[in-house]
């Protein structure tokens, strides 16, 4: 998903297909180290050393997950060294931020709604409304999309599609919890096809589809059931998400994307407000709403510790009420499931706010307004590439 899926996502752009594999395929082998370390000192530091193992290892690719969403917002407008810069930055905020949520407020994200999604999004829209180009329409030519780069944009959306529900249940317990996640997410995510190709044709001239929604608004399904994925959220209630996400996202390429770079003064090059932060932001509200409504009955007594009729029922497997928290009840668990989505927010807006302004520091080499979105700026491109690319912005343009 880190490498495939979301580099080929972002090759949408008819000039900087090699700039969005290659520089995706950079953030994330340096952030994935980069990880393994700031997440060791914070989860698995033991005796002067860091414990590394394959749990350490897709925490560390759900941290740079984070990155990449990030990274869609200033997508060909920064040079590869901010690109670094920005990573070093988020994965050392993204791992505080996990730290809080996880440990000291005892959250569930599962599938990373509000600790990746949420988090990451908002981060890289900040950072990009820092680095706002008033004049970036020189290059409204390059911003669009061409059909072969489209279809290998379609590649990055498949493979995501695909591979959500193991995501979304890659950190759950094996079992209930781990089979729940994967048939929550897979039932959101197909929801969420129908209603953005449907939405899509309603919004388009003509009844067309919009290969832009298809690529984007089908996975936000898989975003927004993150959170609640390993819960008990029923395959109606995912099924019920995916629609919901299908439409918001659908809705918010069509309107508001205009609004934000008109308005706000935010070029979101990849959408990610639409694909990762509205969802997101829905997926922690489902969550909070889906353990604060977790009932013995709901959950049955094998998933249940010993009743306890002055505290309440103790949900010990599902919500891992045991130790310091074995007093939570689940309305609590609720309330603090709803402070994670502030919490994400606050360390995104503040820390994105923090690193866009380091990022817009004159010398690290970032390109011109008018050199934006073309991979000749920092790639080797053949003179007939060139010749071809332009061709192909003539003709379709």
């Amino acid at each position: 998903m880190i490498f495939v899926g979301f580099g080929f996502l972002m090759t949408f752009l008819q000039r900087y297909g090699f700039g969005a594999v290659g520089f995706n395929f950079l953030l994330a082998a340096f952030g994935i180290q980069w990880a393994l370390l700031m997440q060791g000192w914070f989860h698995t530091y033991e005796n002067g050393k860091i414990v590394i193992g394959v749990q350490s290892l897709i925490g560390a690719d759900f941290c740079v997950g984070s990155v990449c969403i990030a990274f869609g917002a200033i997508l060909g407008k920064v040079s590869p060294v901010q690109v670094l810069i920005m990573t070093l930055f988020q994965v050392t905020l993204f791992s505080v931020n996990e730290y809080i949520l996880l440990d000291l407020l005892h959250v569930k994200d599962a599938g990373g709604s509000m600790t990746i999604h949420t988090f990451g999004a908002y981060f890289g829209l900040t950072v990009t409304a820092i680095l706002y180009r008033p004049n970036l329409d020189q290059t409204k030519d390059k911003q669009g999309s061409v059909y072969h780069s489209d279809l290998f944009s379609m590649i990055g959306t498949l493979f995501l599609w695909m591979y959500w529900p193991s995501f979304n249940s890659a950190i759950s317990n094996h079992g209930d919890a781990q089979h729940r996640a994967v048939i929550n997410t897979y039932c959101s995510l197909a929801a969420c096809v129908l209603t953005t190709v449907a939405f899509s044709s309603v919004l388009e001239k003509k009844g067309r589809l919009n290969m832009v929604h298809i690529q984007n608004a089908t996975l936000a399904g898989g975003v927004a059931v993150g959170t609640a994925a390993e819960m008990m959220l029923a395959p109606y209630g995912s099924l019920i998400v995916g629609f919901i996400c299908g439409i918001v996202s659908t809705v918010g390429f069509v309107f508001v994307t205009p609004f934000l770079e008109s308005k706000l003064h935010i070029q979101d090059t990849c959408g990610i407000h639409n694909l990762h932060a509205m969802p997101g932001l829905i997926g922690g509200i489902v969550g909070a709403a889906t353990a604060a409504a977790a009932t013995e009955g709901i959950y049955g007594t094998e998933g249940c510790g010993d009743l306890d009729y002055t505290t309440g029922t103790r949900l010990i497997h599902a919500f891992d009420f045991s130790g310091a928290y074995v007093n939570r009840t689940p309305s609590v668990q609720g309330g603090f499931q709803a402070a994670g989505i502030a919490v994400s927010l606050a360390m995104a807006l503040v820390g994105g706010a923090i690193v866009g302004g380091i990022l817009k520091l004159p010398f690290f080499g970032d390109p011109t307004d008018e050199n934006c979105f073309d991979d000749d700026v920092y790639w080797e491109v053949s003179t007939v590439d060139l010749l071809d690319m332009g061709l192909w912005c003539y003709v379709n343009s």
